[in-house]
């Protein structure tokens, strides 16, 4: 892998992940932007109630909202067409949001561009190309993990307009918290608790059950165990885990890295034949959860991706309506014992 780092117009970092050690990036933005510091800043508010936090951007409101596909900012520049990436190609690109919900003191937010295809999305990718986005989300890790500010790191993707996807361009994108996430918060009171009451491991004994029952695997290798989790919350949800137990990706070895494509893309692949070849592309969120940097328990998180789908069946979502928006209550409509089964069925050839 090599890294080329670069300034866009505005001044926000740009980094070129490249494949090939030889690649020469050289091309400079060439847009007239205003400096990012200009315009309001986002602002993290704390729930007294809750106890969680909340950010306020309301200069997201001026995002880009599903642009048609020539003028996607996210392909590469062109003549006549300048985009947020200046390269006429590229590999892999990280880049500083241009309308971020975390800024500053308050954190970081990055966009990921997997590809220069805009029609491609990430389970097109090769191999290469999977583990070349798996060293970029690692390295930006090490790199957020550095900044004082930040408490955690959280890479991601969206896909699809039903999940509230503004691009059309496959990415992802990594939040940088200047705090600990609700969710991995609890995950955390819940391994101590457990880690108290048993003297083990909750992470290591979620999924020794899931390999013991079974019916809820989906996909393992040598090196990694994949499962819809005995209480799913969405009607098609997959843990991945990495059989040796890791805080974050700047701990996998070099044998899980390898095998990290390979059982990624199949489960995408897979999500998209759940619901039959007539059907659109799957929505789904990919969620990589990774221990706080400071936390206590740090040693006690395993780090894992957590991959569902608000669909429950062609041509119906799963809403979150009064009990699960209103009380986060979630009903499932489909037994995860069911969707292993179909997701097991829908394996490639």
């Amino acid at each position: 892998m090599k890294k080329t780092s670069t300034r866009l117009a505005d001044g926000r970092e740009l980094l070129y992940y490249d494949s090939r050690d030889d690649t020469v990036r050289d091309a400079v933005d060439r847009r007239t932007l205003p400096p990012v510091d200009t315009g309001p800043r986002p602002e993290i508010r704390h729930d007294p109630l809750l106890g969680d936090a909340v950010a306020v951007a309301a200069h997201r409101q001026d995002r880009t909202y599903r642009p048609p596909a020539g003028e996607c900012p996210l392909c590469p520049s062109r003549e006549g067409r300048l985009s947020e990436i200046p390269a006429a190609d590229y590999d892999v690109v990280v880049f500083e949001n241009r309308f971020p919900s975390l800024a500053g003191d308050s954190g970081r937010c990055e966009v990921v561009s997997f590809t220069s295809d805009h029609h491609a999305s990430f389970a097109d990718l090769g191999e290469e190309r999977a583990a070349l986005v798996l060293d970029a989300w690692t390295d930006r890790t090490a790199a957020l993990a550095g900044l004082p500010q930040v408490e955690q790191v959280f890479c991601f993707e969206n896909r699809g307009a039903e999940i509230g996807v503004t691009l059309g361009h496959p990415h992802g994108q990594i939040y940088a918290y200047p705090f600990v996430a609700p969710r991995v918060e609890l995950m955390l009171r819940t391994g101590a608790a457990h880690r108290e009451r048993t003297g083990r491991n909750l992470f290591d004994d979620v999924v020794a059950r899931e390999l013991a029952e079974g019916e809820r695997i989906v996909l393992t290798t040598a090196h990694w165990v994949a499962f819809v989790p005995y209480a799913a919350h969405w009607p098609y949800e997959v843990h991945l885990h990495p059989r040796r137990r890791v805080p974050d990706l700047r701990a996998l070895d070099a044998a899980a890295r390898e095998e990290f494509p390979g059982i990624y893309l199949e489960l995408l692949r897979r999500f998209d034949r759940i619901f039959g070849a007539d059907t659109p592309p799957t929505p789904y969120v990919s969620a990589w959860h990774q221990a706080p940097f400071r936390a206590a328990g740090r040693e006690d998180f395993a780090l894992h991706l957590e991959l569902f789908t608000i669909r429950r069946t062609p041509g119906k979502l799963k809403f979150l309506a009064g009990s699960e928006s209103g009380m986060s209550v979630f009903i499932n409509d489909v037994p995860p014992e069911a969707a292993a089964a179909r997701l097991r069925e829908a394996a490639s050839e």
